[in-house]
């Protein structure tokens, strides 16, 4: 994978998506019998929303596939280029990170937005997904899989694992395999992370906020907080927590509270807000209760706050550094919640469901890093890439410079050209 030419991943990103579009009644079916065993064993309906894969995310994979195909490589980027001495030219090119590990719960687009990434960066993959999904990863790994090597892809570039043992083993070949990226639970991806000798990027909870400042415009606080919880309630990056300045919180708490209720939403108030909307279907008093609580269900927590300053301390204790999102007036106001909360992704009047990687145009994601170490908020194919160092002389040695012969240049140089350009 090393060395495969763009022509070819696109050519495989192409034939994927058509061998999808192909193939999708036998998607669907086995789709249908993951769901059929997932109702009968009782799984909660947030968790069969993320197991389904029907018409709409085949054609949401199609568009992903599609995307990618559309993007310029990004292996073999120069991305800093410097003369160390006359003939002595160093570069800094992106390449593959090697053997990629996708280990998954619930949701198999999860797989195809994986092994699209896979294919565009050069990276091999080894995919695991859920019991709950076997049928229909089977189903899906096959037909992209088979797409990849008759567009020229090497074979096994696709590998699936179907049992917990077999995870267990590849967690331990860490000279094999260079990256696990768990996605799923809080609880999964800490164990993942506890059991594995391989490097893991992963994120835990998505621990979402939406804070309505004193000067918000509130028609649009009801749309942005709406769209940021119901939009796809089990999303990571649906918002789970309101928080209303209490300077408008007496008119801007029963609009809010009406347009998520109308929704749907239950809604479990502090005493502030309690006191303000009252009692009513589908609403409980939290009290001091958790503020961490990821729901990924039609339900949200909602706080009265008694300034910008308490709303950031809240998010920057309570969230989980995913996405949080402010809807006020004031561009200062919007700077400094923007600049001082600790989150991979910060909005100023807009819906956190917009923390998504084929939402920023990065093509796919691989999913959602709230770490700060090589990379965070949504991880497109950048999160897929390292990269080495190049250096081109004609007999250079050390001892020239250390004895003073010859003294260092360091001139940094136009970066723009591809990999093994001879004229730097």
């Amino acid at each position: 994978m090393l060395s495969t030419t763009r022509t070819t991943k696109d050519a495989a990103l192409r034939l994927a998506a058509a061998r999808l579009r192909e193939n999708r009644a036998a998607v669907f079916a086995a789709n249908e019998a993951d769901l059929d065993a997932a109702r009968a064993a009782g799984l909660p309906a947030p968790l069969l929303a993320r197991l389904g894969y029907g018409e709409k995310k085949l054609q949401e994979s199609v568009a992903m596939l599609g995307a990618l195909a559309a993007l310029p490589d990004p292996a073999g980027r120069v991305l800093e280029a410097r003369r160390l001495d006359t003939g002595l030219l160093l570069r800094r090119v992106s390449c593959p990170i090697g053997l990629v590990a996708l280990v998954f719960e619930s949701r198999p687009d999860a797989l195809v937005q994986m092994a699209g990434l896979a294919i565009k960066s050069g990276n091999a993959i080894i995919v695991k997904g859920g019991r709950e999904a076997e049928h229909t990863n089977r189903a899906l790994s096959s037909i992209v899989a088979g797409a990849g090597v008759d567009a020229g892809l090497p074979d096994g570039w696709l590998g699936q694992l179907e049992t917990r043992g077999e995870v267990a083993e590849l967690l331990a070949l860490d000279q094999y395999v260079d990256l696990v990226i768990p996605r799923g639970s809080n609880e999964f991806v800490r164990h993942i992370k506890d059991t594995s000798r391989v490097p893991v990027l992963g994120h835990a909870d998505g621990v979402c906020h939406v804070y309505v400042h004193a000067d918000a415009d509130l028609d649009m606080a009801a749309r942005i907080v709406t769209d940021s919880k119901v939009q796809y309630p089990v999303a990571c990056n649906a918002a789970e927590v309101l928080l209303v300045d209490a300077a408008i919180a007496g008119r801007a708490l029963p609009r809010l509270v009406a347009s998520l209720e109308s929704a749907g939403v239950a809604l479990e108030l502090c005493s502030r807000s309690y006191a303000l909307v009252g009692a009513g279907p589908g609403r409980v008093l939290k009290g001091d209760g958790d503020w961490s609580v990821e729901y990924l269900d039609y339900r949200m927590a909602v706080r009265v706050v008694d300034s910008l300053e308490e709303a950031i301390a809240h998010i920057n204790r309570y969230g989980s550094g995913h996405t949080d999102a402010i809807v006020c007036t004031m561009p200062e106001t919007a700077r400094r919640f923007m600049d001082e909360v600790d989150s991979a992704s910060v909005f100023h009047n807009a819906s956190t469901r917009f923390a998504d990687g084929y939402r920023y145009g990065l093509g796919a994601e691989v999913g959602i890093s709230t770490g700060k170490l090589h990379a965070r908020g949504p991880m497109g194919m950048d999160g897929l890439m390292t990269y080495k160092w190049k250096l081109e002389g004609h007999g250079h040695v050390v001892a020239d410079y250390a004895s003073g012969t010859k003294v260092f240049e360091h001139a940094d140089i136009d970066a723009s050209m591809e990999a093994g350009d001879g004229h730097l």
